[in-house]
């Protein structure tokens, strides 16, 4: 029994150090806070912030609730071994024993320590030139975030999209939510190349495309991320998009221009211009974040236009002739099966960035 208590504190040493780490205690004032809001029946006047808080209530507890069980399952633990009942030494260590391993499981959490890691994700998708092939391969990217998304429970929504003239698409932009979506995949931020033989064009020759993947956090509050009203210009259009008679007849698209770093965002759907203008801003937001990442600038006022890493850092080489391979430039991690990874099978490439 003696050797069980020195493994329970040593696992309740260990709980609590991540426990603070993850600031568990605020999340969940900030849970307990957000289901009383819910819980007003006049929330629901304004159904899109309904379903805003709605949706963080459940994200939230898909993220807490885990440590508040095996948190609840230690005590309890404890208490029943304080009892001294030799006879159960066998099932307490068999208890133990799937605690550490729940615990090594949930310490996968501690990878997500940036502000926005807990955030969902804007996937940005636009083919590079190369007409046709990189479109195509624009697409098929497209296809494997979405694959990705599906086996993971996770939220995704075509916010914008153009087709290409015969395949693929031009650009895409996904909006995905669910628990650590940006942690995870702000390791596909960069250029994507794919080399293969052309099944556009009669020699059926070797082809080289490119296609830019960026992955921007959802931010919500608007004072994270502050931007002068002066320095937007506002457009709005008529929508190409599908979706209907209404989004056709009526000016529903929104094109905003950050004028001071030129990054313009567009969205065009079924939605009306005011929720397209907040789409709009909300991907403007995480774009801006993006880029003060990458100039270290402390505001949005010391960006600096074109100085973004956009096309110019190509993170994967996807290989489908004369070899299957995929090789991560940065991590140097490979998978030989293609066919897979672009199924959505990315988790490894994922793995290998947040442990670097």
């Amino acid at each position: 029994m003696f050797d069980l208590q020195k493994r329970l504190e040593s696992l309740k040493d260990a709980f609590n150090t991540i426990w603070q780490k993850l600031d568990v205690d605020n999340r969940l004032e900030k849970l307990v806070a957000l289901e009383r809001e819910v819980a007003v029946p006049e929330i629901w006047n304004n159904p899109d912030v309904a379903r805003e808080k709605t949706t963080k209530v459940a994200q939230l507890h898909d993220e807490l609730d885990s440590w508040t069980l095996l948190k609840t399952q230690i005590n309890d633990l404890a208490e029943l071994m304080q009892l001294g009942d030799e006879s159960l030494t066998e099932e307490f260590s068999e208890q133990l024993s799937a605690m550490e391993a729940n615990l090594d499981k949930l310490k996968q959490e501690l990878r997500f320590t940036g502000k926005y890691d807990h955030n969902g994700a804007i996937l940005r998708i636009t083919a590079g030139a190369g007409g046709t092939e990189a479109m195509d391969w624009s697409g098929m990217l497209e296809r494997m975030y979405l694959r990705w998304a599906e086996q993971h429970n996770v939220k995704a929504a075509i916010l914008d999209r153009v087709d290409g003239e015969e395949a693929g698409i031009k650009t895409s932009v996904i909006e995905m939510t669910g628990s650590n979506v940006y942690g995870q995949l702000k390791s596909e931020h960069g250029t994507h190349r794919l080399v293969r033989l052309s099944p556009f064009n009669a020699d059926h020759l070797r082809q080289t495309s490119f296609s830019l993947v960026e992955v921007l956090p959802i931010i919500e509050n608007d004072d994270d991320v502050q931007i002068d009203p002066k320095d937007l210009r506002i457009d709005v259009y008529h929508s190409g998009g599908h979706g209907g008679q209404s989004v056709n007849t009526t000016n529903s698209a929104v094109r905003i221009t950050h004028l001071p770093t030129n990054i313009v965002v567009a969205i065009q759907n079924e939605r009306s211009q005011l929720q397209n203008k907040e789409k709009a801003m909300e991907i403007l937001r995480g774009k801006l974040q993006q880029m003060m990442q990458e100039q270290n600038a402390e505001s949005v006022d010391k960006l600096r236009a074109g100085e973004s890493a956009s096309w110019g850092q190509q993170i994967r080489n996807y290989v489908l002739h004369p070899y299957k391979l995929v090789k991560d430039t940065r991590t140097k991690y490979e998978e030989n099966d293609a066919e897979a990874v672009l199924d959505g099978k990315i988790d490894g490439f994922i793995t290998s960035f947040l442990d670097n």
